[in-house]
């Protein structure tokens, strides 16, 4: 328990502020919490968002900093724990207020997958897989999903 005393001006702000903490056994390794919130995310104070907004914000950080690692020969897609649904290559992700998150995107032969998830059972495995052959460059949508927050449009 932290004893220490807090003016309620104080209390109020930290239980606002979203706090992150990461450690890796490299020590050059980038953590989500390196960069800065987008506007979107941090006008907004936590207790104000439901468990959905509030679970696809912090997804959003963790996919761009994944996307941050890959080369121009990957992007990310997303596994699947205690299924033979293989996986899935992320094109777009949303939530639907209260509780329910959504991944948009495709498998590996480029059929239409969507994983709707209730935020209480959220587990997302990141995964790098090769890019389609026929394209230029490989799509980030960490990055678009993360220019959003940015732009205050979620």
């Amino acid at each position: 328990m932290d004893n220490q005393i807090k003016t309620a001006a104080e209390a109020v702000e930290a239980d606002a502020l979203p706090r992150m903490h990461e450690v890796h056994s490299d020590p050059d390794a980038k953590n989500a919490s390196d960069q800065p919130l987008p506007k979107g995310m941090a006008d907004k104070p936590v207790a104000q968002k439901s468990p959905a907004q509030w679970a696809y914000e912090r997804t959003v950080l963790y996919l761009k900093k994944f996307e941050e690692g890959l080369d121009d020969d990957h992007e990310i897609a997303m596994g699947f724990a205690g299924t033979d649904a293989g996986v899935l290559k992320i094109e777009g992700m949303g939530y639907f207020d209260p509780d329910i998150v959504t991944f948009y995107g495709a498998d590996p032969a480029g059929a239409k997958m969507q994983l709707v998830q209730h935020v209480s059972q959220l587990s997302v495995v990141f995964r790098a897989l090769p890019k389609a052959i026929e394209t230029e460059k490989p799509n980030r949508i960490g990055f678009k999903l993360f220019q959003e927050l940015e732009s205050d449009e979620a």
